[in-house]
Order: structure tokens, then C-alpha cells, then sequence
């Protein structure tokens, strides 16, 4: 990661050229994410722009294709990868200004899309997810050199206590890359996982938490930063989407993943208008009438 005094400079007129608007951290949320590893913001989209995203749910999470990964029983959606590649809405989403801005502020430059996931956690069937850093993931699967890239999570449904809220350990980016065991049986989904003991040891100096909050918050956390998630037992379901973005010049060197589980286009991403969704919803107003 840059200095803090160099993030503070990163876009400190952002694209003033084509008059867009980038929403920007404060200097006490950049100290935050740097003694943390997260930052929580409420209230960061607008209901009307949650219901053009909520509402194209049911078509992608539908959907017999091989991004669409499903829990252990074959019908809950554990996963749904690259959605940007396929629907308009969560195109138009991973290029949005209040996204992408902070982490460009944060990674000091340019970034582009590492990953994409729509994470479902079914009411009664959403599974576990185990105790993670997800650039442990990037660099011994990808070949990711740096932990310059990190992930920026919006909440499309409430998140609460019940429903299966993602579990953080403040503080435990700070150790780096943690040795971790390559998990293939305890979920659908392979993952690098860290055992118990170490993950003790960080709860007991770090705690855990588990942010909440309405349709529209968005969670900041840092690549090496622990996290986990229950299984919701809950009858109430709830959608993350994550975007894992990474600086240009930090992209990975490796291709043995899937290309729509770790991209391989480095393009910058550059932002849209920030109305991007309300203007979707208006075009397909438009065209029902």
C-alpha cells in the first residue's frame, strides 16, 4: 500500500475535465483502513438504485451457466462470478464513481477488475465461508505480486446479526500473507484456509466484528484482512456484491484460474456518470412503454 500522505493526494481533483463526480474517503477513514483494514459506510447508494440491481437477481441467479456456483445442494446460489459480463446493471455497477473512486484513492492509481462475485447466502442453505485472507488466495493461485488491490462490498439486501453477516479481524492485515491449507471438501467452493490456532490468536488481539447495515452500505476491507462468514440458518437471505479491484501495475502473472474468476483484462476502469444506474432504470422504463 502507498503512504497515507500519498493517497491523500491520489485524485484530489478527480476527472474535474468531464465535470464526474468520485466519491472520495475522509482523512479519518484513511487512517481507519490503514490501522484497521475496513471501513464501513452506510447509506452509500440510493433504494431506487438497489431495486434496478435487486431486481435482476432472479434472472442471473436462474441462470445454467458456469459462473453461477451453487452451495452443496445444487439449487442455492453460493456464488455468481462476472455478472459484469452479462447483465447490464452489474456492468454498469462495476464501473460506478462511489466504488471504484475510494479504491483508486486507496491503491493510488488506476485499477482494474481482478474479480466479480454476486454472494448469495440463502435463507436456511447459504453455507460457511471459512477463515480467509483473499490475497492469500491471489498470490499463491494467481500469482498476484503485491497486496495492492482489495475489496469494495455493497450490500444489495439488510445485513444482519441473523442472516449470515461477513466476520472481520480487525488489524490481522498487518501480519501479511498467512500460511494457509488449500480446503477442497468442507464447501462447494475451493479455498485457501487458515486453521484454527492462528485464527484464535488474531481474534484474541484483534476481536471480531461483523458490520450491518440497510440495502445501499458498502464495506471496504483490506486484501489481507481475515474475514469469514457463517451459514445462515436464518430465514432470511441476503446478497453481498464484492468487487475485487487491483492496481494496473499489480496485475497477476499467472492463469490457471478460470478467466471469470480471476480476469485478465487489465484495462483501467474508468468511471461512469454517477447517476449510471438511475439512468438504466430510466432507458428500461423507456423502452416497456
Amino acid at each position: 500500500m502507498p503512504s497515507g500522505t500519498s493517497r491523500r493526494r491520489a485524485l484530489a481533483n478527480p476527472d474535474a475535465a468531464d465535470g464526474k463526480t468520485i466519491m472520495q474517503l475522509s482523512q479519518d477513514q484513511l487512517e481507519q483502513f490503514d490501522t484497521e483494514g475496513w471501513v464501513f459506510l452506510p447509506d452509500v447508494f440510493r433504494q431506487e438504485e438497489m431495486d434496478v440491481l435487486s431486481g435482476e437477481l432472479p434472472t442471473i441467479f436462474a441462470m445454467d451457466r458456469e459462473e453461477v456456483w451453487r452451495e452443496s445442494n445444487g439449487e442455492a446460489v453460493r456464488t455468481a462470478f462476472a455478472a459484469h459480463y452479462y447483465n447490464e446493471a452489474f456492468r454498469r455497477l462495476g464501473h460506478h464513481p462511489r466504488l471504484v473512486g475510494p479504491v483508486m484513492q486507496l491503491l493510488d492509481g488506476p485499477v482494474y477488475m481482478h474479480q466479480y462475485k454476486i454472494n448469495g447466502k440463502a435463507a436456511f442453505d447459504g453455507d460457511v465461508w471459512q477463515w480467509h485472507q483473499d490475497y492469500g488466495t491471489w498470490a499463491r493461485d494467481d500469482k498476484m505480486p503485491e497486496a495492492r488491490a482489495m475489496n469494495i462490498a455493497l450490500f444489495i439486501d439488510e445485513v444482519t446479526e441473523f442472516n449470515g453477516p461477513l466476520y472481520l479481524i480487525p488489524r490481522s492485515h498487518r501480519g501479511g500473507v498467512i500460511e494457509a491449507g488449500h480446503d477442497l471438501e468442507t464447501t462447494s467452493y475451493p479455498l485457501w484456509t487458515l486453521d484454527k490456532e492462528t485464527v484464535a490468536r488474531l481474534a484474541d488481539q484483534g476481536g471480531i466484528i461483523a458490520p450491518k447495515g440497510k440495502p445501499g452500505s458498502v464495506l471496504l476491507f483490506h486484501s489481507n484482512l481475515v474475514h469469514a462468514s457463517a451459514p445462515n440458518i436464518s430465514p432470511w437471505g441476503r446478497v453481498i456484491v464484492y468487487l475485487s479491484l487491483c492496481h494496473v501495475d499489480n496485475h497477476i502473472r499467472q492463469f490457471k484460474r478460470a478467466e471469470w474468476i480471476a480476469h485478465r483484462d487489465f484495462t483501467p476502469i474508468e468511471p461512469l456518470d454517477d447517476d449510471c444506474l438511475l439512468e438504466l432504470a430510466r432507458e428500461n422504463a423507456a423502452a416497456a412503454e
